[in-house]
């Protein structure tokens, strides 16, 4: 099992660093080859109203982005989860996901790209005013995340099992979280992980869980990941993230503002304001990624130890813990112990061993 997991995270690894690249190489090609520009140009000759010049331009990149990053998405998404039995989903149903998926990043690029380029018209100080909408737009997003958008890819219901609900009730109670209830999604459809989140915002606030866990653990192990997830709301997690991830956001657009003038020229562009820039925009996220990732992943990893002892404290049951992350490593073929590096740069939470180690010494 151990070599089993080896080699799909490893597999994992690769294809994330590969289609990392491969993107990065995507949107250089269209930029420095003139194609972006000759978009914009014919997009111009239709003489279409400038919000619906915007909405082609980015349908049409995004729909090329697509289609040519297609095997590999194919391969890590579909093929890889298969062949190492983690998926029984049908051939059919994934690709409506990537319908579905498809149009929903569509939907909110246009937002987000909208505001961007109506906000460069109207703002001398551009970049303070569009940071502030995108972090305002990415609390919405959590906030209908749970009401909106995963009822799009998988059936919720109210979870059934009274005893297993009441407990997690109970559990919240004692950890000072408020729920609006607690819901099990058909996760099994479409994969064979085990998963269970507390998620939503405010009044959306929900326990959800895979029946690929649910039925599958015991109740003191499903009481130990949700007082887990419990730990984070009341560690004050998700505020210091989207404090990070706000600043952090400030910081980019600041960035793109000092910085465009000298890459536009490099692409024979003049303003942000050409529709031929977009992605000029879109490589400035995916080079910060790539900067920031090993940054995000250390702070991730902290909270995540922090929102274990925390779990581990309150349920005071760390033989339900250990068991649990037994059986997630063995479910989801988990790296339990990787390499430095890898850890460094892929790992938003601490490794299993590492995790189990920390319950024992407890």
């Amino acid at each position: 099992m151990a070599d089993l997991a080896k080699s799909y995270s490893h597999q994992k690894y690769l294809l994330s660093i590969a289609d990392t690249f491969y993107s990065i190489a995507l949107f250089l090609l269209f930029l420095g080859s003139g194609l972006s520009l000759s978009l914009e140009n014919i997009i111009k000759q239709v003489n279409l109203p400038g919000y619906l010049s915007i909405a082609v331009f980015l349908l049409i990149i995004l729909v090329l982005y697509y289609l040519l990053n297609l095997p590999l998405n194919f391969y890590s998404g579909y093929t890889l989860e298969h062949k190492f039995n983690l998926s029984n989903q049908k051939i059919g149903a994934w690709w409506l996901d990537q319908l579905k998926s498809g149009v929903l990043a569509y939907l909110i690029f246009l937002i987000l790209i909208l505001c961007f380029y109506w906000v460069l018209l109207k703002f001398d100080q551009w970049w303070l005013a569009i940071s502030i909408f995108w972090i305002v737009f990415s609390v919405v997003l959590a906030k209908i995340t749970p009401v909106l958008i995963i009822p799009l890819f998988f059936k919720y219901k109210k979870l059934e099992d009274e005893v297993l609900r009441q407990r997690i009730f109970n559990l919240a109670q004692r950890m000072q979280v408020k729920l609006l209830d607690v819901f099990e999604i058909d996760f099994s459809k479409k994969t064979l992980k085990a998963n269970a989140a507390f998620t939503g915002m405010g009044k959306t606030k929900r326990v959800i869980l895979a029946d690929t866990l649910k039925d599958r653990y015991s109740y003191d192990e499903v009481e130990s990941i949700l007082a887990h997830e419990f730990a984070h709301f009341q560690l004050k997690h998700i505020f210091k993230l989207i404090t990070i991830n706000s600043l952090l956001t400030l910081g980019l657009f600041y960035l793109i503002f000092r910085t465009n003038g000298y890459l536009l020229g490099a692409f024979k562009l003049s303003s942000l304001m050409q529709l031929a820039s977009l992605p000029l925009v879109f490589l400035y996220f995916m080079f910060s990624g790539i900067i920031l990732q090993p940054l995000e992943a250390y702070v991730s990893r902290r909270f995540e130890k922090e929102a274990d002892s925390l779990a581990l404290k309150t349920t005071l049951n760390k033989e339900a813990f250990i068991s649990l992350m037994d059986k997630l490593a063995a479910q989801n073929l988990a790296d339990r112990n990787p390499h430095p590096l890898i850890k460094f740069f892929f790992f938003d939470h601490p490794p299993i061993d590492e995790r189990i180690q920390m319950a024992r010494d407890k």
